[in-house]
């Protein structure tokens, strides 16, 4: 399991584990019994009482932090030092790049140390930890194991990233004990994980220089079905070209049944593949007109939705060239592609241009458990406090499930409703202003909406659309439009905001069934709240309590689902407040 602490690093094994070998092993030169019982009583009671330093806060008598994630972390130069040779030689520079005091503590940004790789908060403790106590915790659940209930966690993803910052760690902060364990659980994710993630593996062992679990990792890939592009992609050309010569003689016996390659064919795709690196889909356009391959032969939205920017795929799918439900010779959909890649743009892209969520792996895997298993609990199940942006990994897996449970034939498009007026104007300002609350109080879901109907790219919003603090971002009146210029501009604004909220009916139900409540029987009266008798102003801000109520208890619906709780921060609701008054006075 990757989250079990290895008994060879108990502190009771050796004294090396809790010092460089400043502490002998022979403090009984007769060898007696008791002696050694005494030794590791003692350096039991030692560790016990160096990691009450790092859990006690009582013992608080660090002299710097180290800042991990944006998390400053206690630590005392004296032990880590004298632990870790890295350390050592950071603390002797005195003064070094990144390094402030503040309040009578050095402050060091950890990123800004690191040569190469990643090592997170929870990979950061456990290192110091052990650094401290000579005692290896168990790697903690909600960030090595994933969301997949039927998943053994003996090879997924975050299991894997784990041991990767773990060895990072060890090898960065010069801990060879530490590294010679991790090299061998990374030894045995090799066999049994997924190609892809072999290669986090191959990475590490490459910059560790672990040459035994880089040829491991090499042979791996080399006898897998993993694509070269994505190979020389994903890896520096050293290791790309292992794997491709490794390949080419696992296979010699195999040349003379191999099919004809066509090297002009494949000189287009590279081609295709280069505008798409570009972000040139007019040229993309150009070579398919040039030529007769396609873009489906060309595996092109397969590769943009592999490694190109979201608007590129965007733009991809705008020209109906590709089918968007089309298998690699790996069996994997586009939709499988992104599932990997966790972008929930893309994502909603491929859903709205027809890609069956449903679909699966020729090993059984949909889109939703891929992403499952590539996501760990601590991003799944946070608390996001209203007005700030949900995980990207959560918003992933609510939209694909979503999207499995949905039935086609039950959504509505329609945005009208009875208190909204025929009159076009009037139309749009009911739009411009119920996406703007859905801006306001679900951020990252209204964006991704609107960047998928591209409301984005058309007049600007009115109200409340303005961010907080600012005087609004109206548009400009144009004297020389003509009144059908003008309606042909309306127009195009409420098409794409009508898709905005099509987008969020279909993904975010419940909240969008508070924003239809609220827009049709609130908003008149909040506008005003500072105005009518203070009887009339004393019920319109109960109103207003009520109404954010109501917003928590949406949101905490649509998630519930997915077990999750609901939201509650007094910042965002005095936000709110202020938008509202902000729109009030604009009224």
């Amino acid at each position: 399991m990757a989250n079990s602490a290895e008994p060879s690093l108990s502190n009771n094994t050796s004294s090396s584990h809790l010092s460089n070998g400043s502490i002998s092993h022979n403090i009984c030169p007769n060898g007696s019994d008791h002696a050694r019982n005494l030794e590791v009583i003692s350096l039991n009671k030692l560790s016990s009482n160096l990691e009450q330093l790092l859990i006690d806060s009582d013992y608080d008598y660090g002299d710097a932090d180290i800042i991990v994630e944006g998390i400053p972390v206690k630590i005392h130069r004296c032990i880590l030092g004298s632990r870790s040779k890295f350390f050592h030689e950071i603390f002797k520079r005195g003064k070094d790049k990144g390094l402030s005091k503040n309040e009578g503590k050095l402050k060091y940004c950890l990123s800004d140390l690191l040569p190469y790789g990643k090592v997170g908060y929870e990979a950061f403790l456990i290192f110091l930890s052990y650094a401290y106590s000579g005692k290896l915790k168990p790697s903690p659940m909600e960030v090595s194991t994933c969301v997949d209930n039927v998943c053994a966690h003996d090879a997924c993803g975050p299991a894997i990233n784990f041991a990767v910052e773990l060895m990072y760690a060890s090898s960065i902060f010069q801990i060879p004990e530490l590294v010679s364990l991790f090299q061998r659980r990374l030894l045995n994710f090799v066999g049994k994980a997924l190609v892809e993630d072999v290669i986090s593996i191959l990475m590490v062992a490459f910059h560790c220089q672990l040459n035994q679990l880089v040829a491991q990792c090499v042979d791996r890939v080399a006898r897998s079905d993993l694509d070269q592009i994505s190979i020389e992609k994903e890896l520096p050309h050293e290791l790309s070209e292992k794997v491709k010569l490794l390949r080419r003689d696992l296979h010699q016996d195999d040349e003379n049944d191999a099919p004809v390659v066509d090297t002009l064919s494949l000189k287009r795709i590279t081609r295709i593949h280069k505008a798409l690196d570009s972000d040139d889909v007019e040229l993309v356009k150009l070579l398919l007109n040039e030529s007769d391959i396609t873009l489906d032969e060309a595996g092109a939205l397969h590769y943009a939705v592999a490694h190109c920017d979201p608007k590129v795929v965007s733009e991809v799918l705008g020209l109906g060239l590709a089918n968007v439900n089309l298998r690699n010779s790996r069996g994997y959909t586009v939709l499988h592609i992104a599932a990997m890649r966790k972008e929930p743009s893309i994502i909603v892209s491929l859903l709205t241009k027809g890609a069956c969520a449903s679909d699966l792996t020729f090993d059984g895997q949909s889109a939703v458990s891929i992403c499952r298993r590539l996501t760990r609990p601590k991003d799944y199940h946070t608390k996001t406090e209203q007005g700030k942006e949900t995980n990207k990994d959560r918003i992933c897996i609510d939209v694909l499930e979503r999207e499995m449970r949905r039935n086609p034939l039950a959504t509505d498009p329609s945005v009208s409703s009875h208190t909204v007026a025929d009159d076009l104007h009037m139309k749009l300002l009911y739009l411009e202003n119920r996406v703007a609350f859905a801006r306001l109080f679900f951020p990252l879901e209204a964006k991704l909406a609107m960047d998928i109907a591209r409301a984005e790219t058309t007049s600007e919003f009115a109200g409340l659309s303005a961010s907080k603090g600012s005087n609004g971002n109206l548009r400009e009146v144009d004297l020389n439009e003509t009144p059908i210029m003008q309606n042909k501009r309306l127009i195009s604004r409420m098409e794409a905001l009508m898709k905005t909220v099509e987008m969020g009916r279909r993904y975010f139900p419940n909240c969008s069934e508070v924003l239809d409540k609220f827009m049709e029987d609130d908003l008149p009266d909040l506008f005003y709240l500072e105005k009518g008798t203070q009887e009339e102003q004393r019920v319109k801000r109960t109103r207003f309590v009520e109404l954010k109520d109501d917003v928590n208890k949406a949101f905490s619906k649509d998630k519930a689902e997915f077990s999750r709780s609901g939201i509650s921060s007094s910042s965002s609701s005095s936000s709110l407040r202020e938008s509202v008054y902000y729109k009030a006075r604009k009224m």
